[in-house]
This record gives C-alpha cells, structure tokens and sequence, in this order.
C-alpha cells in the first residue's frame, strides 16, 4: 500500500458498502473531486483487501452546529464546534476479489504511483493511449484494446460547440496514437480520415503553432510525447466555383492543398445518385424508388467521353446541370417515363422527385464536373497520408452530406477488400447531421455499418456532437470510449449520459475548456483528463511555418515583383519612378 501520510479515516457515522463509502479527512489535510484514494482492511482466510476508489463528492460542515445562524456564534467562539470534510468514494477496484466494506476508522491514504495504476486499471493495460492529465497532474491513459477493435471500438464526444474543445480532444487522441508508440509497427498503416465543416482550422495540421512554449512542450514530455505537429497530413477541399482551372476553394492555405470532386461518368457508374438524397425525410417519401430506378438506368446507358463527361441517348453531358435537365427530360416525356421511372410510377411521385433533384443543383453543381480536366490524386484518398483532411466548410449542408457519404463508402468499400491488417480512424464533427436519431439515409446506413461492424474491418469512428441525444441510438451504444466535455444543463439529463456520476453531470455544465470526463469499459467511474494545447497550428495567424505565408492575407506568399531582375550597380542612379 502507498507510504502517503493517511488523508484520514473511514466514517463511522455513514454506513460504509463495497461500492461506496465516505472518509472523513484528518487536520490539514484535503481530497478534492478525482483523486484517487486506497484503504486496506484485513480479511480472516484471505488477508489484506485493498479498496481503491476515486473522489466523487466533498462536502464541508459544522459539526456541533444546529442552526443556519450558529455559523456566526462559532467563529466567535462563543458556540464550540469544528469544521469537518468528509469526502464520498466510488470504488473502482478491489484487490483481490473479496467485495467487502472498509470498515470504520480503517485509514485512508492518497494513491500514488503503482497504487494509483493499480486503482485505474493502468497496470493491466498492455498498450496504453495517454490522453492528458489527471486532476493530480499525472497522466491518464487509455486501452488501445478498446480503440483499435481488439475488444472493443469507436469514439463518442459530446460537448457545447466552442466551448467543449471536440475537435481540439480528437485530434490530439489521434496524434497521441500515432506518436505515443503504442500502435508499434502497425503505425505503418495506421490511418485517419478527417472531415473538417468548420473553417479553415485543419488545413494546418502539419505546420507547427507558434504559442508552443516551454511549459507546453513540459506538458507533453509528462505524456511521452514530442510536442511537435501531424507529421504526414494531406489536405482535399471543393474546387472554387465557376473556375475551368479546378483550383481548390480556400483561401488561407494555397498550397499543398488538392482539390476533389466526382466525374459524372464516375457519379453514374458508381451510382451515386442515391447519396443527393440524403436527408433523413429522403426515406420516407415514395420517390426513393424512382432515384434507385433512375441511378440503375444512368449506369447502364451512360458512356464516358473524356474529361469525366458522358454520353447518354446521343447526348454529351459535361455539367452537372446538363444531366440534371437530361433526366428530367425523361422523366416528363410520356414515352420515356414508364423506362426510367418504372411502369407504375405516379405523376406525383415524379414531381417530388425533381423537385428534390433541381434543388441538388446548385449544392452540387461544383463537385459534380465533366467540364474540368483530370487530374491525379483528385478523388479522396487514404493512401498518400496518415492523416487526411477533407475540408467541407464552403460547401452547402446537402454537399456535405453527399461528400460524407460517398467518401465513407468508398473507404469502408476499400477496407473491406484489403483486409483488417490495417486502422483507418474517420472522425466526423456533427455527427447528429449525419446519423440523427430519428429516420435513415445512405449516409446513416453506411455509419451504422461502421458503427456495428467496423471494428472487425479496421474501421474505427471516432464521431463529435453536440448533442448525443440527437445520434443513432446504436452508434452512441457501440462506442467503447465515450468523452464528454462541457454541456447543456438540459442536455446532461438526458439518458444518454446515464454513465456520468451525478457530481460529474453537475460539473460538465461549467467544465472548463480543455477538460474532458473520459468513460471506457475498465474503469466503472470516468475520469477528469485536461489535455494539453494544440502542438499543431489550428488557425492561419497560429502557424509557424512559412512567415512570409503567414503573414499574407490570403495564404498566399508576398513576393517581390521586382526580386528577379537583375542587380542594379552600384553607381547607377536610382530609377526615376
């Protein structure tokens, strides 16, 4: 047991249980919510059993007090009393196995070192993920086992946009798995796949954050780890509208940057169609048919041209627009319908239909091209990169989705040929606009797949919401982590976060940025974990790395116009202009 002067003792007052008990704390000596503390009691036939347990509440109160008003007689010493904390523990681990209480005035110490490893399970973790700090300054860890599929997978994070640090958490539990070690040679085909919808803020993932400090880099070194950036990261985003060149749509970062989109001959042979219908009302109308039925008819007729265009009836096609209007040109000419609809396809049915495909026109109309010229590298891949950020900001809602789920597709698609020798890691913010509880889409039915099956394909989902109340029942249920930061007083009674104490749902409503109540299956109680800032720049005016970039309004190098003429001598006059 840990050679730590004792905190105090165990109450005798309170009854005392194998799950719970309260201590009452010595002079000068304090527990604060999260410490981690062990008792010991001897057994006749067994011997000693240590109980350890972490802090769950403090409360603080006059004993020898019996009115509200007495508070001012003791400290005029008029009226004697004491102040007296007795803090409440929530056992996580008996050893060994014999469930009995602590007994009263059995003492109580702090648990230090292998005490404490002992008391969160550290000990019997053969890989761990460090994941920050400990309210004791000391490192929490998680099991890789219930990451990479072995015994379990995927992340649920949940947390008040811009105050719960979502996706600061997920990015630094994939660096911390990428740069911890602890994947060994697997790393080699460890993979992450990020979707970005708000902002800019990723596509500098490789570049250093010029706030890195000393203290920060301290920081770091306690959790093993360099404090340094994504040392591999690829970067897609959308290409600019109404621009032939297929220049990708950011402004902040202008190189290194590859834009994607899909050709219609790829949108027609791969039948992507059912992707524009997306949203969750989508299922549940009778045209779900005519899109299947239209999809199948474009895959059989279409031909590619060139360039991604296609050739349908006699027609060239090289926009998004010139196929939307080709289809409804068939579904509205009395001859053509009953072939592209099907036989008993209602006029009304019809409508609905393109009115929902006309209204896919303009979200779509610049990741769906057959008028831009092929270039390499342009279709959303993993393969380049360890880490790969799709930047989705500048995209309407419906584009978002499309690009979702038919990236996801592709992947899972991909995974599922090559095997589960390797990870792939997709995080995806604002999962409640994908997966939502109520309804289904293609989008959610592929999430579900990941969600029920990926871990034995490799694939893990690591999903960010404000809300977890609003996702898939079955998503939030399959995630063995589960992250909570800071919440809605409304939200934190949901159901949902029945695993939280309810000391610790109090707290995540004024849980400050950075801090995060971890949940994993070993570990009956979550723990408080603070991680460190972003070693990463996560914003233009943050990076450290190109400053004539940096320091350029639009990402973009201020060059001298005038640096490749040749050197003026020094006798000559200066030019009169």
């Amino acid at each position: 047991m840990s050679e730590e002067a004792p905190v105090g003792r165990v109450v005798g007052t309170e009854d005392s249980t194998p799950l719970l008990f309260s201590v009452a704390l010595a002079q000068e000596q304090y527990l604060q919510l999260d410490d981690v503390v062990v008792t010991v009691r001897p057994v006749p036939g067994i011997g000693p059993v240590l109980t350890s347990g972490v802090v769950t509440e403090v409360r603080a109160r006059h004993e020898g007090a019996s009115f509200g008003s007495d508070v001012f007689l003791i400290a005029d010493g008029v009226l004697p009393a004491q102040v007296q904390e007795v803090a409440e523990i929530t056992t996580t681990r008996v050893e060994p196995e014999c469930y009995v209480p602590p007994t009263p005035g059995s003492l109580v110490r702090r648990a230090t070192g292998e005490d404490r490893a002992r008391a969160l399970y550290f000990d019997q973790m053969a890989l761990k993920v460090p994941v920050g700090l400990g309210r004791d300054g000391e490192p929490i860890y998680v099991n890789l086992e219930f990451l990479d599929g072995t015994r379990g997978g995927h992340v649920s994070i949940s947390g008040i946009s811009g105050v719960a640090t979502k996706t600061s958490f997920a990015l630094f539990l994939l660096y911390s798995i990428f740069r911890s070690g602890v994947l060994g040679r697997r790393s080699v085909n460890a993979k992450a796949l990020v979707f970005s919808v708000k902002g800019e803020d990723l596509l500098f993932l490789d570049q250093p954050n010029n706030r890195l400090d000393d203290d920060l880099r301290a920081a770091y070194a306690k959790l093993g780890l360099l404090a340094a950036p994504f040392a591999s990261a690829g970067f897609f985003a959308p290409p600019t509208p109404e621009d032939l060149s297929g220049r990708p749509h950011v402004t902040g970062r202008t190189s290194g940057v590859t834009a994607f989109w899909w050709t219609l001959a790829e949108f027609c042979t791969e039948e992507l169609l059912p992707y524009v219908f997306a949203d969750a009302e989508d299922e549940r109308n009778q045209y779900t048919m005519v899109i299947h039925q239209v999809a199948a008819r474009l895959r059989r007729e279409a031909t590619p041209v060139g360039d991604g265009a296609i050739a349908v009836g006699g027609k060239v096609l090289r926009t998004y627009d010139d196929l939307v209007e080709f289809v409804s040109d068939r579904l509205t000419d009395e001859d053509e319908r009953r072939d592209w609809a099907g036989p008993v396809t209602g006029t009304g049915t019809i409508n609905a239909f393109l009115r929902r495909l006309r209204s896919s026109l303009k979200p779509l109309r610049s990741i769906v091209r057959g008028d831009l010229t092929d270039a390499p590298g342009r279709r959303v891949s993993t393969d380049a990169h360890q880490v790969t950020v799709v930047d989705l900001h500048n995209l309407p809602e419906r584009a978002q989705r499309f690009v979702v789920g038919v990236v996801l597709a592709s992947e899972t698609a991909r995974k599922e040929a090559a095997g589960p020798g390797g990870l792939l890691f997709t995080m995806i913010d604002e999962l409640n606009k994908y997966a939502p509880r109520e309804g289904s889409s293609p989008i959610k039915e592929v999430l579900l797949d990941i969600a029920e099956r990926g871990r034995s394909l490799g694939i893990i989902l690591i999903g960010a919401q404000q809300t977890a109340s609003e996702v898939e029942r079955r998503i939030v249920s399959n995630s063995s982590i589960k992250v909570v930061g800071r919440l809605d007083p409304a939200e934190a009674g949901r159901p949902e976060y029945g695993f939280l104490p309810p000391s610790q749902r109090q707290r995540a409503t004024l849980a400050k940025p950075g801090t995060m109540f971890v949940s994993q299956p070993e570990i009956p109680v979550p723990l408080a974990v603070e991680f460190p800032f972003p070693a990463w720049a996560t914003r233009l005016s943050e990076s450290a790395g190109d400053p004539q970039r940096a320091a350029s309004t639009n990402g973009a190098a201020r060059l001298d116009p005038f640096a490749r003429l040749p050197a003026m001598p020094d006798d000559e006059d200066d030019a009169p202009f």
